[in-house]
């Protein structure tokens, strides 16, 4: 009875093995080799409309060596079924068919197969992206509208949150950077409000040189800006993108609806997000086709070399001005399976060096504190990533273990639904390790940087340079007094000059006046700016009380000569090159009237100049009788004018407009004039000096 019930056992287990080796003696297909020994994936094949490309195959013995003589049919199984044909292997074992797709454009299935043969490595598939025509236009435009989006979500975002909460901020930074965490953490604070790092270096620049913090303090609210851009990175790494046309649509009723200014601001920031999120979902929707594109593949394949990505975030985080912009591109791209972990993070330390680039090129043409800020944003960011760069691997392994992990296979792939995550976790290590390891060391930074950016006075041309501003006497007032008196006497004859000149062009014919006289109007604010300097400088010393009230006439004084320019430069100039290029012309009464109230004004300045000068009391006060004899007039002029339109006068007509501007502009010169005439009085008046005709004082 055992003997019966063993043989039937026997005799399966000798199918089953006979099964067993016919299938492990089957052939296989496998994908071809190109030239380089490189693999080439089925799935990675892509052609356009009416276009055609080559399906190949190798077939290999159990042993893995080629099969010549192997026939190899090929079907196409979606979008529709259809026998494409066969194919015999070569003396390689290599077959291929031509195909060239009749269906619509999409994703087109094709698996080949050796006839007969019943195991899974005996057929290879191919998924083939049959594209449009035109394609990659329809790629760029949608990539490009999609950045914009993006940015202009981002700016919208920005905008609102600082007219919000923008008054509060320069407060808030001016009050807690006098300590290191609490700059460190206002720094972080300020960014995540305003979204840009960028912002916060200019109110810090703007600190810097007002003397309101240190640039010792600056650093470390700079480390903290550093750490609020990554909050934008989480935000962008979360799928919202389902939700971004409802945060549309619910910020827009806001903004529209909204009562109250708060609500509004809420709207605008909804609105920004949604924008910002749909951006990311018309970028990744616009990128779809590169998933088998083997060219962009293998361009992708270069940027896990360290250099080749730090380069390629470099360049296109300076060019688009935005590190969040690219680092939510980086996202899509890794949402989409394109890049892995390690890619993705020479791409971000590139993306850090570049938003140093937009704040490096704006202090070019700034001063010494501006330039140490950026230097020093830069300076952080390169020596962070020279530090990690050798150790990325092992980076991504820090950065894997602290975020969710993927499924076996994803693991095993490389990619997955959680790359997204691990890139804005990298983002995050980096900067908050960057912040926490330079933070006990910037003042020796601010040192280091303060040498190798020392202050340097301003070098200005030497048509624009005070002549007689001596810094070597300011510690003698006395003497530095009257070398600045001596230089606001050159500024008001430089203005005399343009008063003068400016009537050529207004009643005559000779443009090329108009460019002297910008030329002038750049001397006369250097000027302006010089003596104020050195006027102060000179109120830091130790001054009697008369001394004191020297200073400050001068600096009233300096002043009403540079707003007399600005008369000439801002109205009455381009009042005289309006009248030229349109052909316009006063009447004949007119223009005799604006010339003689010129000539008042030109005398009355020349007072001012001599009762300065003198420091006359006298030529004071018959300035003062004189000029409400001058209002007199120009209110007669101003009638007369009025006379002359109404009686429909032509040319009075049609230069109406210009000549009541030239009037009024000459009153204003008239009136800084007398006021520097009062200024005096009022000083002389308040030290004791009696005021009448016979009265002089002279330095």
């Amino acid at each position: 009875m055992l003997r019966l019930l063993l043989r039937p056992l026997a005799v399966a287990c000798l199918l089953l093995a006979g099964l067993a080796a016919a299938v492990a003696a089957a052939p296989q297909l496998v994908p071809p080799f190109a030239a380089d020994g490189q693999g080439l994936a089925p799935a990675q094949l892509s052609l356009l409309v009416g276009g055609s490309t080559r399906l190949a195959a190798r077939a290999l013995d159990e042993g893995g060596a080629p099969l010549p003589g192997q026939r190899i049919s090929f079907t196409l199984v979606a979008p529709v079924y259809s026998e494409l044909g066969e194919a015999l292997t070569d003396s390689s074992g290599r077959a291929s068919l031509s195909y060239r797709p009749s269906a619509a454009p999409g994703r087109h299935v094709v698996i080949a197969q050796i006839p007969g043969a019943t195991a899974s490595s005996a057929r290879l598939v191919y998924q083939v992206r049959v594209h449009e025509r035109g394609w990659l236009w329809i790629l760029l435009f949608g990539l490009a509208g999609g950045l914009g989006l993006f940015l202009f979500g981002m700016d919208l975002m920005s905008a609102s949150l600082q007219r919000s909460a923008g008054r509060r901020l320069r407060a808030v930074l001016g009050a807690l950077t006098r300590n290191r965490l609490l700059g460190l953490a206002v720094g972080a604070f300020v960014t995540v409000l305003i979204q840009s790092s960028s912002a916060t270096t200019v109110l810090l620049v703007s600190f810097v040189q007002a003397g309101l913090i240190s640039f010792a303090q600056s650093l470390g609210v700079i480390l903290g800006a550093d750490i609020g851009t990554t909050v934008t990175a989480q935000l962008i790494a979360f799928r919202l993108t389902h939700y971004a046309l409802l945060m549309i649509a619910l910020g827009f009723g806001l903004r529209t609806l909204g009562r109250r200014a708060a609500w509004r601001h809420t709207g605008e920031v909804l609105l920004g997000a949604g924008l910002l999120f749909f951006g990311m979902h018309v970028m990744a929707e616009a990128m779809a086709p590169l998933r088998e594109h083997r060219l962009f593949l293998a361009v992708l394949r270069t940027l896990e070399h360290p250099m080749a990505g730090i380069m390629v975030g470099t360049l296109l985080t300076a060019l688009i001005h935005s590190s969040a912009a690219f680092l939510g591109l980086i996202i899509v791209l890794a949402q989409q399976g394109l890049i892995s972990l390690e890619a993705g993070i020479p791409l971000m330390f590139g993306a850090n060096i570049g938003t140093c680039v937009t704040a490096y090129l704006a202090s070019l043409q700034a001063g010494r504190a501006a330039k140490r800020v950026a230097f020093a944003h830069t300076a952080f960011k390169v020596l962070g990533v020279l530090l990690v760069v050798g150790w990325i691997p092992a980076f991504a392994d820090l950065v894997r273990s602290i975020s969710p992990q993927p499924s076996a296979a994803e693991a095993a792939a490389g990619l997955g639904p959680d790359v997204p995550r691990q890139i804005a976790n990298a983002h995050s290590v980096f900067n908050v390790g960057l912040a926490l390891l330079f933070l006990p060391f910037t003042g020796l930074c601010a040192r280091a940087l303060t040498r190798l950016l020392p202050d340097q006075p301003e070098q200005l041309p030497e048509r624009l340079r005070a002549r007689h501003l001596e810094p070597s006497v300011l510690n003698t007032p006395a003497l530095a007094l009257s070398l600045a008196k001596v230089e606001i006497l050159s500024l008001g004859g430089l203005v005399m000059h343009m008063t003068e000149a400016v009537i050529d062009p207004l009643c005559g014919r000779r443009l090329e006046v108009l460019e002297t006289l910008d030329e002038e109007e750049h001397r006369v604010d250097a000027l302006d700016e010089q003596i104020t300097a050195y006027l102060l400088e000179i109120g830091r010393r130790n001054l009697s009380p008369e001394q004191t009230e020297e200073v400050y006439l001068m600096l009233h004084v300096t002043k009403l000569f540079e707003l007399s320019s600005d008369v000439i430069d801002r109205e009455l100039r381009p009042l005289a090159r309006h009248k030229l290029e349109t052909g316009l012309a006063f009447s004949p009464v007119g223009e005799e009237q604006v010339c003689a109230y010129h000539l008042k004004v030109v005398k009355q300045l020349a007072r001012a100049l001599d009762a300065f000068r003198e420091s006359s009391l006298t030529k004071a006060e018959n300035m003062t009788r004189k000029q409400a004899k001058y209002v007199a007039l120009e209110e007669s002029y101003r009638r007369a004018h009025f006379e002359r339109v109404r009686h429909e006068v032509t040319d009075a007509v049609a230069s109406s407009g210009i000549h009541i501007a030239v009037m009024d502009a000459l009153r204003k010169l008239n009136s800084h004039s007398t006021d520097i005439a009062r200024a005096m009085l009022t000083r002389y008046r308040a030290e004791g000096y009696p005021a009448g005709p016979a009265v002089e004082r002279r330095d």
